[in-house]
């Protein structure tokens, strides 16, 4: 997977300039695969105050972990989080999104496969909408991704908060094999990328 930094460092430049944003907090949902990975990323950037576990975009009511994982509910494990946008903006938070998972393999990250493991955008307002959809469209035709991307934007459902044990599950488990090979990688390049970024 290939990612132009410069593209996507000049989308959020002249987004930031070109909108002023009201001293406020805001809500982002974000599905990028298993939400272990996606809320250690999120937890990690200065200006996200919380990040928050669980499933959204389905069709059964209150579903289980167990249930989620059969791919039958229609819902995507995700992260709903909240931010300040004085300190970090919206087109900040998806250039993060972007970067750090694959928005081109349908259904799948990495051994993760299934629908629950979808690429998704779920927006709250216009505003996000508009800023989704523009910078996937100037990710596409910049060709920053050797392959097409697959990621869906779509309108906010009810969001259902996942069971105790999923919340900061990276930084509660640091020493398990799934974090060790899988989130610690995607830690280092998140601090590759977004140093500035990152709480002190």
């Amino acid at each position: 997977m290939v990612f132009n930094l410069n593209h996507s460092l000049k989308f959020m430049a002249i987004n930031l300039n070109g909108s002023k944003l009201k001293p406020t907090r805001e809500v982002a949902t974000f599905a990028g695969g298993c939400f272990w990975c996606t809320e250690a990323v999120f937890l990690s950037l200065d200006g996200v105050e919380s990040v928050v576990s669980g499933y959204i975009g389905g069709k059964t009511v209150n579903p289980t972990y167990k249930e989620i994982c059969t791919g039958e509910t229609g819902h995507a494990e995700a992260v709903q989080i909240t931010f300040d946008t004085n300190k970090i903006s919206f087109s900040d938070l998806l250039h993060v999104f972007f970067a750090t998972h694959d928005p081109t393999t349908l259904n799948r990250q990495g051994n993760d496969f299934g629908t629950q493991y979808r690429s998704e955008v779920f927006y709250h307002n216009e505003h996000q909408r508009q800023f989704a959809e523009e910078y996937k469209e100037l990710l596409t035709s910049a060709k920053t991704f050797e392959k097409p991307i697959v990621t869906k934007i779509s309108e906010a459902s009810y969001f259902y908060v996942a069971e105790d044990y999923h919340q900061n599950y990276y930084n509660l488990n640091k020493s398990l094999g799934y974090c060790s090979y899988v989130i610690t990688p995607k830690m280092e390049k998140l601090q590759t990328l977004f140093s500035s970024k990152l709480k002190k």
